[in-house]
């Protein structure tokens, strides 16, 4: 008889992921999970749209994160991301009713290449 194995990261739905706050490791604010963007040849996730900036929705930037740039703090339901607020504000960004070509290898590359993590396609 086979022994069932339990997971040390349970899988999670993509909708209990977006609206989830993004906070540095001090625990400021940066903002909270847009999006969830998945690969569909391959099933893997490509990585997180966050909203940072602006107020009640007004003026505020998108940014494709990695999301192995995030780290999951179970005990605050928050996402952890380890980039300054300037390095963010400075980061390949886009509003809402003008999305990048996904599509568009380099313009992955280069979200992939901001955040210093190797591209999840490699």
């Amino acid at each position: 008889m086979s022994q069932l194995q339990t997971f040390t990261n349970s899988p999670i739905k993509a909708s209990a992921i977006i609206g989830t706050d993004v906070v540095s490791p001090n625990g400021d604010s940066l903002g909270d999970v847009k999006e969830v963007v998945i690969d569909p040849r391959t099933g893997r996730v490509a990585y997180a749209v966050v909203s940072f900036g602006g107020f009640l929705g007004m003026g505020e930037k998108l940014f494709a994160i990695p999301f192995s740039s995030f780290k999951y703090d179970i005990t605050t339901n928050k996402y952890v991301l380890d980039v300054s607020k300037e390095r963010l504000k400075a980061a390949p960004g886009f509003d809402a009713d003008h999305w990048p070509a996904m599509s568009d290898e380099k313009w992955n590359r280069d979200v992939y290449k901001y955040y210093e993590r190797p591209p999840y396609w490699e």
